[in-house]
């Protein structure tokens, strides 16, 4: 004899996860040892908490070191050419050798100043974060003197195509206002198509992943279309919309669609039964496992699909931007080219790369505070 017991509406899938986690036994963490004498997990925390501020410091003074003999060099090596940057450059290299040096510093005493024990694992934690950064500092310095060598100083690369960093430098302070404006048109632009591309993506996964009458229609024309590369449908985007921005806004989210729904029609088709069974069993309807348990436990699968679309939305971002929009970064990477201004280039590309990272680190934190309570049964 079985029941149907009400369900509360406002019920989360923690619940479901959590009754569905009682029907297998679990093994009982072993017992730590009692008395005065600390846990191994005490022990390793009170070293961490003395080693790692002294490790972060030594790394972050090598960095100032690196960046320090960056600056000695651009100043004492003179340039094969006269390039007008050359002291702001020096200024920055120094700035950032200052800037490590004292981060270095208060981390050493900032470890010494605090007591506790709460204060000293919070000074620890951080210290580590920095620490996994300060190999990167260095290596950048590094970077920035080989580049500044081969070029301004023995210029073994050919002029105009390869710029020193000075020309860089040149670039954002005289040519910001259109960097600027190349920027947020081409954000407006990526923000439009992308949304578009993850909404109907996303819909069009859980539909095919929770009902076979949508997956028999839907699946072989997503099969059909969607391993063609976005822009390849360029000439008909542009035919058969009335704007250009309309029709890379299509092709933007053509290009993110795709992966999201393949993504999150297979995270959806592949969540655990049970968790469907007991959410049954306490009396859920169709429209609850699909909102508070189908979608919540394919969420890991949705971010993937979410991160594959956003580096496709670029790709198909800059290649629209240089047919037919008339601002953006790719219509200024097509601009500096055609008036040989390599070094405009150059700044494009590296803003390009900047945004796009930024954007990709922006989901991390998206997906990490979203699915926090994933963290004990998700690899992350």
């Amino acid at each position: 004899m079985s029941t149907n017991l009400p369900i509360n509406p406002q019920a989360s899938l923690s619940e479901a996860i959590g009754a569905a986690h009682t029907l297998t036994p679990r093994s009982e963490p072993t017992a730590s040892v009692t008395g005065r004498e600390p846990t191994r997990q005490q022990r390793d925390r009170r070293g961490a908490s003395r080693i790692a501020p002294r490790q972060t410091g030594a790394a972050l003074w090598l960095a100032a070191l690196a960046w320090a003999l960056s600056a000695a060099l651009t100043w004492f090596w003179p340039d094969a050419d006269d390039w007008p940057y050359s002291t702001t450059l020096i200024t920055l290299q120094g700035v950032l050798a200052l800037l490590c040096a004292a981060l270095g510093v208060w981390f050493i005493v900032r470890r010494n100043q605090t007591s506790r024990s709460a204060d000293r694992l919070a000074a620890a934690t951080a210290a580590q974060r920095w620490l996994s950064y300060a190999p990167w500092f260095t290596a950048l310095a590094v970077g920035v003197t080989l580049w500044d060598i081969v070029t301004a100083k023995l210029e073994w690369l050919p002029r105009p195509f390869f710029a020193p960093p000075q020309a860089l430098i040149g670039v954002y302070l005289q040519d910001y206002p259109r960097l600027v404006s190349s920027v947020v048109h081409s954000f407006g632009l990526l923000s439009y198509g992308y949304l578009l591309g993850a909404i109907t993506g996303f819909l069009l996964g859980v539909g095919i992943g929770w009902s076979r009458a949508i997956g028999y229609w839907a699946h072989p024309l997503l099969r059909l279309i969607g391993p063609l590369p976005a822009t390849a449908w360029l000439p008909l985007a542009f035919f058969f919309f009335p704007s250009s921005f309309s029709a890379s806004v299509f092709l933007i989210a053509l290009a993110t669609a795709f992966p999201v729904a393949v993504l999150t029609w297979s995270g959806v088709a592949s969540v655990d039964k049970a968790y469907y069974d007991i959410a049954r069993t306490l009396g859920a309807r169709p429209g609850f496992l699909i909102v508070r348990v189908a979608i919540p436990a394919a969420l890991p699968s949705v971010f993937v699909g979410l991160f594959m679309g956003l580096g496709a939305s670029f790709s198909v971002l800059i290649v629209a931007e240089m047919m037919g929009v008339k601002a953006g970064l790719g219509w200024y990477l097509q601009w500096a080219q055609g008036w040989a201004a390599y070094s405009n280039m150059y700044a494009a590309l590296l803003v390009m790369a900047l945004m796009c990272s930024g954007l990709i680190t922006l989901l991390f934190r998206v997906r990490d505070r979203l699915l926090a309570w994933q963290k004990g049964t998700v690899k992350w």
